[in-house]
């Protein structure tokens, strides 16, 4: 990721959660807070009720992905935390994809200029 950090901490989610702002569709909850800085942040949490390791490791790894295609798209300054959600864990790349998007033209973090398929 290019533009982007990791959240890691325990107390950097917990921030986000209390003082960010959520919307959720299907497959993923996202919580946005700016944060002050240049760059973005990104945190993913995938919860064990999502499966055993592999399948939130994979999860994981599809969020990652998602986001690092397309975070030129997203707006600078920003703590993100996407939570996976249960049906996460049966779905593919493009879903995925799709539900990133969509919680940020929500969130209206994302740039203007990006046009959906």
């Amino acid at each position: 990721m290019r533009f982007s950090d990791s959240l890691k901490k325990n107390h950097q989610f917990q921030f986000v959660y209390k003082y960010g702002k959520s919307y959720a569709n299907k497959y993923l909850v996202m919580y946005v807070k700016e944060n002050g800085t240049e760059q973005n942040r990104i945190g993913i949490s995938v919860s064990k009720k999502v499966g055993n390791s592999v399948v939130r490791h994979r999860v994981t790894r599809l969020v990652r992905e998602s986001y690092r295609l397309h975070e030129a798209v997203f707006n600078s300054g920003l703590d993100i935390v996407i939570v996976a959600r249960q049906n996460a864990a049966s779905v593919g790349y493009e879903e995925i994809e799709s539900a990133l998007l969509h919680l940020g033209k929500l969130h209206h973090i994302i740039k203007v200029y990006f046009y959906f398929d």
